[in-house]
């Protein structure tokens, strides 16, 4: 059994970049809402170190099956992980009112 922040949190830099990316579309209507997402990112991630297996399966048609995981923040973020032994890796962070078929099927657009 695992004893509590036993788990490193290891956020991807396309995973920031996303997140840097959503910040600033914020920024341009609220800087509160920008620095609120950030915030709950941070928070999210961090939970990661504790409890990444309480959050559910991400499905697909193109997801291999038990390989990435997600969890929902502020309102409307996911944060998609993969959790290998002790690791826990940031890959993705998207807008859920976005389509995101781009992950399901070849990765991250150019």
């Amino acid at each position: 059994m695992r004893m509590e922040n036993s788990y490193r949190v290891v956020i991807s830099e396309r995973a920031a970049q996303m997140l840097v990316s959503h910040a600033a579309f914020l920024a341009r209507v609220s800087s509160e809402a920008a620095e609120r997402l950030t915030s709950e990112f941070v928070e999210t991630a961090n939970s990661l170190r504790n409890t990444p297996k309480k959050h559910p399966w991400l499905r697909g048609d193109y997801i291999p099956k038990s390989t990435y995981r997600f969890a929902l923040f502020e309102k409307r973020y996911m944060l998609i992980f993969q959790i290998a032994d002790d690791v826990v890796y940031v890959d993705y962070v998207v807008d859920c009112r976005q389509d995101y078929q781009w992950l399901l099927q070849n990765g991250p657009p150019d």
